[in-house]
C-alpha cells in the first residue's frame, strides 16, 4: 500500500457493492480512489463540526 498505512474492512449490501464497482470501472476509476476522495470531502466538510463538538464536550466535562 504505497505510502498507506490504514485500511478498512467494510461490510456492505451485495448489490450495492457491485453496482459500487461497476460504476468505478464505467468512470475507469479505482474503488480505492473514489472512497479516499469522499473521506476527504467529508472530512474536510465536517471538521469544524466535529471539532465545535469536541470541544464542547471538553468544557462540559471540564465544568463537572
Amino acid at each position: 500500500m504505497s505510502g498507506k498505512d490504514s485500511g478498512f474492512r467494510i461490510r456492505v449490501e451485495r448489490p450495492l457493492h457491485e453496482q459500487f464497482l461497476q460504476v468505478c470501472r464505467s468512470n475507469d476509476r479505482p474503488a480505492a480512489q473514489v472512497l479516499r476522495e469522499f473521506m476527504r470531502d467529508y472530512v474536510a466538510r465536517n471538521a469544524d463540526e466535529a471539532e465545535r463538538t469536541l470541544e464542547s464536550k471538553s468544557a462540559n466535562q471540564a465544568t463537572k
